[in-house]
């Protein structure tokens, strides 16, 4: 979403309950009155002082900020309080996760709803886009999520969760884990239906999905057209809790494990000796503790290893890459070592995150999200250039509006790669020259260092934007 200096933020206008704005590049909640008695609970109840010393929901202050201004109406009149929540390093979106996050995003959802329960509340959204990846974990970062719970009512969020969570993982479980780009096209969630078509037959032998996919596809299909009142006062607490942990045992069952793939294995096959390998990672880790970026873009981070080389300087480092069983990997390795400054993601730098939503502005584009303070692109220059046609100077404007600082690795026609690339086809790239590439890049870009990768005939480059 984009955070204007000034302003209501533009993903920020459907809930009644409040919204966010920016003051003098300060992020605000504004709680509406609509919604007092409801944060009133969440704040008394102690389930708010709960969740974030569970790290599932980002802690807030409240403020004496005066409240915001908008076309629509008064706030001074709407608000209630105006509250200033933890920053979140980088926004991401759930076509850009890989499996386990998104697995962990949903059941981060579930245990928030059942935690809730306990203490007389409800979660009343269950949006993927809710869900921040804080610290190396799934954690809410909406506060206004929450309702007083009402006996007898049915939870007004399964709809949503089976669509933004439940479908896209039984398809990527079951059909291709690419199909997580469908929350790519359909921002409310995958269609339920969609998803029961897409899915095998053998998905309705497993009871979870027979009930909350196939079942809940076809009681929305049948009821579409009628009121949804007539299943209202039919759900105990106890069968709430019921729908949740069947819920919660049927994304558990979930999993897809990465096969190889041409990307996922790219450092066992690499061309790199390791005094190679070994000098690359330290002019990384050299030139990012020099610069002192706060945050980093690894553009084509594989499996982490050079986006973890940056994040020693103390930056947050955002990697990515375009194959998701690389971004999978670097994901468990994440969890596993409890890494709080790294965030892998998802992304085909040839067609990366567009904005969409209402007016093209509810989730910001890849671009909108920077620039960072400093952009790695190692190993995706020929990529670029030769695999996908793009000329170098298109691809100088490209980083230049992406980061101040670039680290990026020249790989000539000498190398083993890029031979391979153009075994295939004809050489049609006459200035993908050390020399054409440099001529290329200093229409955008002051060339601070140039280091010849040992043992290699690759040069790592560190320049500046203009």
């Amino acid at each position: 979403m984009t955070t204007p200096t000034n302003g209501q933020l533009s993903a920020s206008f459907r809930d009644p309950s409040g919204f966010l704005f920016s003051r003098n590049g300060i992020l605000y909640r504004q709680v509406n009155r609509a919604y007092a008695e409801d944060y009133a609970r969440l704040m008394d109840s102690g389930l708010y002082e709960k969740l974030v010393k569970a790290n599932l929901l980002i802690p807030h202050v409240e403020t004496d900020q005066a409240p915001a201004e908008t076309a629509a109406s008064p706030q001074e009149e709407a608000a209630f309080k105006v509250i200033q929540p933890e920053c979140v390093s980088f926004i991401s979106y759930p076509y850009e996760w890989s499996f386990s996050q998104l697995k962990d995003a949903a059941l981060a959802t579930l245990s928030i709803h059942k935690r809730a329960l306990k203490l007389g509340m409800s979660l009343k959204d269950a949006s993927a886009y809710n869900i921040q990846f804080v610290r190396g974990r799934a954690m809410l970062i909406d506060t206004l999520s929450f309702e007083i719970y009402k006996e007898g009512e049915p939870w007004t969020a399964y709809r949503q969760f089976c669509q933004h969570f439940l479908a896209p993982l039984a398809l990527m479980s079951y059909r291709d884990v690419r199909l997580s780009q469908l929350l790519r096209v359909y921002i409310d969630g995958v269609p339920l239906d969609l998803a029961s078509e897409l899915l095998p037959f053998k998905t309705k032998m497993n009871f979870g999905l027979l009930t909350h996919v196939h079942i809940h596809a076809g009681t929305q299909k049948r009821y579409s057209d009628k009121a949804v009142e007539l299943r209202k006062g039919v759900m105990s607490l106890q069968a709430m809790i019921g729908l949740i942990e069947s819920l919660e045992s049927t994304v558990k069952k979930l999993t897809w494990t990465p096969a190889d793939t041409e990307w996922g294995a790219y450092y066992d096959a690499t061309n790199y000796s390791d005094s190679a390998f070994d000098h690359k990672k330290h002019l990384v880790r050299e030139w990012a503790a020099e610069k002192k970026p706060k945050l980093v873009w690894d553009l084509g981070g594989n499996t982490g290893v050079f986006s973890r080389e940056a994040a020693l300087s103390g930056a947050f480092t955002v990697s990515f890459d375009i194959d998701p069983a690389a971004v999978e990997q670097n994901y468990q390795v994440v969890k596993k070592n409890k890494e709080q400054n790294l965030l892998p993601l998802v992304l085909d730098l040839t067609n990366p995150s567009p904005a969409i939503g209402w007016d093209h502005a509810e989730r910001d584009s890849f671009g909108q999200r920077g620039p960072a303070d400093m952009a790695l692109a190692l190993a995706v220059i020929h990529h670029l250039a030769i695999s996908n046609n793009v000329p170098l100077p298109q691809l100088a404007r490209f980083f230049a509006a992406r980061a101040k600082w670039l680290v990026i690795e020249f790989v000539p026609k000498s190398d083993s790669q890029v031979k391979r690339l153009l075994s295939s086809r004809r050489d049609i790239f006459p200035t993908y020259t050390r020399e054409g590439f440099e001529a290329a890049f200093l229409q955008q870009f002051n060339i601070h260092k140039a280091e010849s990768v040992r043992d290699s005939e690759r040069v790592l480059y560190l320049m500046e934007t203009r």
